[in-house]
């Protein structure tokens, strides 16, 4: 289509998400029914389309992104990649997001979709905003009733208020598998089936499973999990009347089952209900960090919800189905992956750019991560989807994004062209493959630096290192009402030592810049061991907390590239001492583009609920003054201000 309009969907959630204006009673077949806007739907949108089905190009990227640029965007959003194994020099979007840089322009951008393995991220250029997925704190259920009165809640978004009162329950050991349409047309007919998790491979099991309930003569299915695990979460494509149960729950159902000689069941779609426990969890599919390309700086910066999103969507395109053959569309679709998330931090950027027009984009990231929660609503850490254990600094960087924090952090780290500009000249690049980033000759590779003024840290050591000390200094800039005094909060990484001098910073004014030295101390040189911790600033009146993450990994040369398993603490990555980069490719006009976009389809894999971010926002969006340019799957917009 030679237009700038949507043909995918993609481009319209995203866009939506950032900057959607207030739309009342929108849902998605029922659940999460409410009025849907965006994080700043004061903005306005234009659109340039830089991907085509005919083809996909780099110089397309970057026209469209260097056009924006010269339009006078404030804000580049931009859910898509350009694949983690691309250099800078060859990737679009960094080469577009360093000049978008230079003007003063925010890009922020999509980690991508490869999780749960390490060193899976793309969009990791230091002068981006890398932006990882959570969950949100609403669930899109199905309430069951048993025949005994007792109630219990599952997961599901089956499309229809399907009527199931009173049907017979089935529980049979044999038919438990739920792995033949057969058996279950002869001992299942108009019966609800209990079906089991054999704990192998619990998404492919299940798509295996309904596919045989869709082609058998049942009435519909409750899935038990045999593990308390929350993929379900993820799962958004219900194309039968089923419910997803955990394992306690299930064995309540099985019980009772067992207990009657006429089990019967009654199940209510499309039940919304808000405060899930624990919100956010990091999505499985939400790919980590450290960046292959440079990994000397922590990413993702932060995380930002994307799992089960609701936003608006192109009216011919299925957005869910009944049954093998039955497709259903929607102006309003439930999807996830990090696309979502991505649109969500730029429209905090854009409320953050309005409400302090004079911020940089460094000083925006900065305070987006130095606000960043790494706690969930029951006040513990941050749960990774992938193995329900505490998730790592390469997980959520800073940690979930929180809105109304970062319009007052307190301090800032400021970042500027020429430390970017320093930060490239330490790294192993050819002059050619140097202008090809920075398209300019005005950089000055007199003092190289790879100490960016960063609001993380990480630090990696090995048995080859032939040190066990690696320093860092950061300079905060005071951004609170007058004169403050911080103290230094550490917190310890297992076998490490870590120190900050000065442990007390004591500024006299605001705007004004005070210098500090953290110096990482390894203690072990165990192979694959990844330790955190964190550095907070606390001023007196105890107003502010500007938190810091620091890991402390351990790298070594014999791994495979996949990263290991993201809920296990043997997680490991390649030596980043060695060059990033590899091709001689100096510029950038021959590549095109291998995209990898950012947000997850299985036939109509979307998935559900939003709430928790766009519930935040209301005290800043008064000052809603950015614009914002967003990229989507086959369009990309500019968000105007006025």
């Amino acid at each position: 289509m030679n237009s700038a309009r949507d043909t995918d969907g993609h481009g319209t959630h995203t866009s939506s998400t950032a900057a959607g204006n207030y739309v009342e009673g929108v849902s998605f077949f029922g659940y999460a029914n409410g009025t849907a806007r965006g994080v700043a739907p004061r903005a306005r949108i234009a659109v340039y389309k830089v991907l085509w089905d005919e083809g996909r190009f780099a110089s397309d990227v970057i026209a469209g992104m260097d056009q924006a640029i010269a339009d006078g965007v404030n804000v580049i959003s931009i859910s898509m990649g350009s694949g983690r194994y691309t250099p800078f020099y060859e990737d679009p979007i960094a080469i577009a997001a360093f000049a978008a840089m230079e003007k003063g322009i925010l890009v922020s951008s999509s980690a991508g979709n490869r999780g749960p393995s390490l060193r899976t991220l793309h969009n990791g250029a230091p002068w981006q905003l890398t932006v990882g997925a959570g969950s949100i704190d609403r669930q899109c259920a199905a309430t069951l009733t048993l025949g005994n009165g007792q109630t219990i809640i599952g997961w599901s978004l089956f499309p229809l208020d399907a009527l199931i009162k009173d049907v017979s329950l089935l529980y049979n050991e044999t038919l438990m598998a739920c792995d033949s349409a057969e058996l279950l047309s002869e001992f299942a007919k108009d019966a609800i089936v209990i079906c089991g998790d054999d704990g192998s491979d619990w998404k492919n099991t299940y798509a295996q499973q309904e596919r045989r309930i869709i082609d058998s003569t049942v009435a519909g299915a409750i899935f038990v999990l045999n593990r308390s695990h929350s993929l379900y979460q993820e799962k958004n494509d219900f194309r039968s009347p089923e419910v997803i149960i955990n394992p306690s729950d299930g064995a309540k159902v099985i019980n009772y089952a067992k207990s009657t000689t006429e089990p019967k069941v009654s199940i209510k779609f499309q039940q919304t209900f808000v405060g899930t426990k624990p919100a956010p969890v990091v999505g499985a599919y939400s790919s980590r960090g450290p960046s292959r390309i440079y990994p000397g700086i922590l990413k993702p910066d932060l995380i930002a919800p994307g799992t089960k999103v609701l936003a608006a969507w192109v009216p011919n395109k299925a957005t869910s189905g009944i049954g093998r053959n039955i497709q259903l569309s929607s102006n309003y679709n439930m999807v996830y992956g990090t696309s979502m998330a991505c649109p969500h931090a730029s429209g905090v950027a854009a409320l953050l750019k309005g409400a302090h027009p004079e911020w940089s984009p460094a000083a925006i990231r900065s305070a987006m991560m130095t606000t960043a929660n790494p706690l969930d609503n029951t006040n513990n850490p941050i749960i990774d989807n992938d193995g329900l254990v505490p998730a790592l600094p390469v997980d959520i960087g800073s940690g979930h994004i929180d809105p109304n924090r970062a319009l007052d952090p307190g301090l800032i780290y400021d970042v500027g062209a020429k430390d970017y500009g320093n930060l490239l000249c330490s790294m192993d690049l050819t002059r050619e493959q140097f202008l090809t980033i920075t398209r300019s000759s005005s950089y000055n590779c007199s003092n190289p630096s790879s100490d960016l003024n960063y609001p993380s840290f990480i630090a990696f050591f090995n048995r080859k290192s032939t040190t066990s000390v690696q320093e860092f200094t950061r300079t905060a800039t005071n951004v609170g009402s007058g004169a403050a005094t911080y103290k230094a909060n550490l917190i310890q990484p297992n076998e490490t030592r870590v120190t900050v001098s000065p442990k007390k910073l004591v500024f006299q004014k605001k705007f004004e810049k005070l210098s500090y030295t953290v110096r990482i101390e390894d203690r072990t040189r165990e192979i694959g061991r990844i330790n955190r911790g964190s550095l907070t600033w606390i001023d007196n009146d105890g107003k502010y907390k500007v938190r810091s993450p620091i890991i402390v990994m351990e790298v070594y040369e014999n791994i495979d590239g996949s990263g290991g398993n993201s809920g296990s603490t043997s997680r490991g990555i390649g030596n980043p001492i060695e060059s990033v980069y590899s091709s001689s490719h100096g510029g950038y006009a021959h590549f095109s583009v291998e995209v990898d976009f950012d947000h997850v389809t299985q036939d109509y894999d979307h998935g559900s609920c939003q709430r928790s971010l766009i519930g935040k926002i209301d005290k800043v969006e008064q000052g809603d003054l950015a614009k914002i340019y967003l990229v989507g799957v086959m369009i990309q917009v500019i968000f105007h201000g006025h």
